[in-house]
């Protein structure tokens, strides 16, 4: 299983370098199921991941001058807080044992593939879903909703600490409506917002798990070498189209982890 890991790993950063945001969702599954890595470690894990590939992937964005800054810096602020508050506070408070109803006892682990689960299912939907309204690529006059761009951040940054996951389908419609930003400066503004926070995310764990630091490389590395197939197939193909039929099989594997959570230990 662990060859099939490895290539799967290769995979996530190719689906990142293709498609952008909700690229790397796959990270904590692949983790758990293909690594046996503890849900709550393969949470931890993913940020690291997540975000060491994020970072690399916003060196083109950098040179193209498609990374805005100052958008970067406040809607980043609130989630950064948000996602190192999370993973040294309240990842570490939740109970092994969160609640039973008669026999059946919903663990700390169960409770984490839940919600990934729930937020798999709803980034599919972000990927799969038609736009009605065409984006256009012009820049207009930036105006910051402050209120909602520090709510919104703040809630990125509380799913990517509980789950680990980068939230770019979040993030992306958010600095588009929000900032009024160009839809490729947003993909590019949004992979740093992830790079940072996810990171810094995974530097607040609590230290209460040890870290495999040779594994979380080996992963890293694979992810990465991924990014630059993606990147250069990105250039023969369209990864817009190719969003919609991820975003069904990240459907199917939301629904997948339930059921197996659930019914089938």
């Amino acid at each position: 299983m662990e060859y099939i890991g490895y290539f799967t790993s290769i995979l996530i950063g190719v689906a990142l370098g293709l498609i952008g945001g909700g690229g790397s969702i796959l990270t904590v599954p692949v983790l758990v199921y293909l690594f046996a890595i503890e849900p709550v470690i393969a949470t931890a894990y993913s940020l690291f991941i997540v975000g060491l590939t994020s970072a690399v992937g916003t060196v083109g964005y950098f040179k193209k001058g498609l990374v805005n800054i100052k958008t970067a810096i406040v809607f980043g602020i609130p989630s950064i807080i948000a996602v190192f508050t999370t993973r040294a506070l309240i990842v570490p408070a939740i109970p092994k044992e969160v609640f039973s109803i008669g026999e059946f006892i919903v663990t700390k682990n169960l409770l984490m593939m839940l919600l990934f689960a729930v937020i798999m299912i709803a980034a599919s939907y972000s990927m799969i879903k038609k736009d009605k309204k065409i984006i256009t690529e012009k820049s207009e006059e930036q105006e910051f909703n402050y209120p909602l761009i520090l709510i919104e951040g703040a809630i990125v940054g509380v799913i990517t600490g509980l789950v680990g996951a980068g939230g770019g389908f979040l993030i992306i419609p958010a600095l588009v409506v929000l900032s009024k930003l160009p839809m490729k400066e947003a993909v590019g503004t949004s992979l740093v917002i992830i790079a940072a926070k996810s990171l810094i995310g995974f530097f607040g764990e609590s230290g209460e798990n040890g870290i495999n630091w040779q594994f979380l490389l080996t992963i890293s590395t694979f992810a990465i070498v991924g990014i630059f197939i993606g990147t250069a197939l990105s250039k023969k193909i369209n990864g817009d189209k190719l969003k919609p039929a991820f975003g069904w099989f990240v459907l199917v594997m939301g629904i997948y982890i339930i059921t197996k959570e659930l019914f089938l230990k």
